[in-house]
């Protein structure tokens, strides 16, 4: 499932901010940026992210610098934010006096003495600094998982629209068998009527056959299971905890039912439902792999 998340904690004289946007993956796949400073903690920051995220694409990145006015730059520069203000302040008066358009660009400012410079580098103790990131890192997970959880809600209604048309499927199904063996004995009727033979209703050869494709063809517990299945998972959706691979399983069970009932009802009505089915089926899948 999709979602960002973002956290900000002032600890130990650093401020520390960390923001983890997630994709749609069946697995759980975690790309981590962080200060070489704090390299040996990595695991821990991955433990964290894996207790309460299972599923999807997270990119994470953790950015790190002393609290105050010089914020640090990818490139290792550092920017006075005083000094800018100072500068930008300065060129604001000289437009004014030389009656010149105010149109001071951020790369004008970049050039002002003292705006830019060389980040001051400075050691962190990762076990120092660990509380705070901790700290930040879970209030970016929960940003994350409440942006989640408003999707995920969205993708459960939706689930149970599909689940209401496949329980009517299923109770077409239902209603249908009983009435496949009455097919079939009718169609052999006809069969020997169309080849000019006689057959009694009573004729022995005639029930033998038909109790044998009443037997075949009886789909009475794939039915019962197919229900339970159904059953178990609307009881998911209604669950506030991770339940994406529980419902990717019975899918898959509810597909292997499917799949039986269309083999063994040997009936085209039963089995245009049965099409329906799998093909209702194969949507939720796909939307089953996005749940964590």
């Amino acid at each position: 499932m999709t979602g960002y998340g973002r956290g900000k904690v002032t600890f130990a004289g650093q401020s520390i901010t960390v923001e983890i946007s997630s994709v749609n993956r069946k697995q759980s796949e975690i790309a981590l940026t962080l200060p070489r400073s704090l390299g040996e903690i990595e695991p821990r920051l991955r433990d964290e992210i894996n207790a309460r995220i299972s599923r999807g694409r997270l990119t994470v990145a953790v950015v790190l610098h002393e609290a105050g006015n010089r914020a640090q730059m990818g490139s290792g520069s550092t920017i006075n934010l005083a000094a800018a203000k100072d500068y930008h302040s300065q060129l604001q008066r000289l437009c004014r006096h030389l009656k010149l358009s105010d149109s001071i660009s951020v790369e004008t400012i970049l050039r002002g003495p003292g705006v830019l410079g060389e980040a001051v580098r400075t050691e962190v103790d990762p076990e120092v600094i660990w509380p705070g990131l901790q700290k930040a890192l879970r209030q970016s997970l929960d940003n994350l998982l409440a942006m989640r959880r408003k999707e995920g809600a969205a993708l459960a209604k939706d689930l149970k629209k599909r689940i209401k048309f496949i329980r009517t499927a299923a109770q077409t199904i239902a209603k249908q068998a009983p009435l496949v063996m009455e097919r079939h004995r009718a169609a052999l009727f006809e069969r020997a009527r169309n080849a000019d033979v006689e057959i009694a209703p009573t004729d022995e050869r005639l029930m033998k056959e038909i109790v044998f494709f009443a037997d075949r063809s009886d789909i009475t517990e794939e039915l019962t299971r197919f229900r339970s299945h159904l059953d178990q998972v609307e009881s998911l959706l209604d669950k506030d905890e991770a339940i994406g691979r529980t419902l990717d399983f019975i899918i898959q069970e509810l597909n292997r039912e499917v799949n039986t009932i269309g083999s063994k009802a040997n009936d085209l009505l039963i089995s245009q439902a049965v099409v329906s089915l799998k093909t209702e089926l194969e949507k939720i899948r796909e939307q089953v792999q996005n749940i964590e």
